[in-house]
């Protein structure tokens, strides 16, 4: 079932730790199939390097199994209350990414202060209140917090971020650890800088969204 859907689970689950935005087991990915409006997500506890396909989990938007031989993700129920009430969200990515998890442990919003970050969060990666962990309530803190960036932090504890897909949600994640990382040093030495206007932000995000990428793939 599912099979491919499958196999691009797996490999976005390996690109996490290859891409170091996850240490040791913590972190994972998930995908709601827009057909049949199954999730797939990551096993509990398992290191990434011995993932497979097989190894993916498919559970229905109410969490129940219907098919994998491994217990899924303790973060199940958040990406599932975040899909039961986001129709446009199909991807979730988890991690605990060292430069962004300090801001959340801080508590703290990072602000848009460059460009990159303007294209892809707006105005800023927005910091939730705490949650505790494998309930609905982080996945509420999601929502609650999202906006119209594709990232929350979760205060204490790490990064969610989501996309329209699979390749959407991992890029946002791999962005926001560089934006993040950005932000500590220039915070760092300059605490009192400014982000960017919300005038410059907003032409930054209307350009990225209308003129960024390839627009027709010619495939031969």
């Amino acid at each position: 079932m599912l099979t491919e859907w499958k196999e691009a689970v797996c490999e976005a689950n390996k690109a996490l730790k290859e891409l170091e935005l996850v240490k040791w087991t913590s972190g994972n990915v998930s995908y709601r199939d827009p057909a049949s409006n199954l999730v797939i997500i990551k096993p509990s506890g398992i290191h990434f390097a011995a993932l497979t396909p097989d190894d993916m989990v498919i559970v229905d938007l109410d969490g129940k199994v219907i098919e994998g031989h491994l217990k899924p993700s303790v973060d199940t129920a958040s990406h599932l209350y975040v899909y039961k009430h986001r129709d446009d969200i199909h991807s979730i990515v988890h991690t605990h990414s060292p430069f962004a998890t300090s801001f959340a442990i801080r508590g703290l919003d990072i602000p848009s202060y460059t460009t990159t970050a303007a294209n892809l969060f707006n105005e800023r990666v927005p910091c939730s209140d705490f949650a505790a962990i494998g309930e609905e309530d982080v996945g509420k803190q999601i929502i609650d917090h999202l906006g119209d960036s594709p990232a929350v932090l979760l205060r204490s504890h790490g990064v969610f971020t989501v996309g329209k897909d699979i390749e959407h949600a991992l890029k946002a994640a791999v962005i926001l650890e560089e934006t993040a990382e950005y932000a500590h040093y220039a915070t760092l030495h300059e605490p009192d800088i400014e982000p960017l206007s919300s005038s410059v932000i907003a032409a930054c995000n209307h350009f990225y969204k209308t003129s960024y990428g390839q627009k027709n793939t010619i495939k031969g």
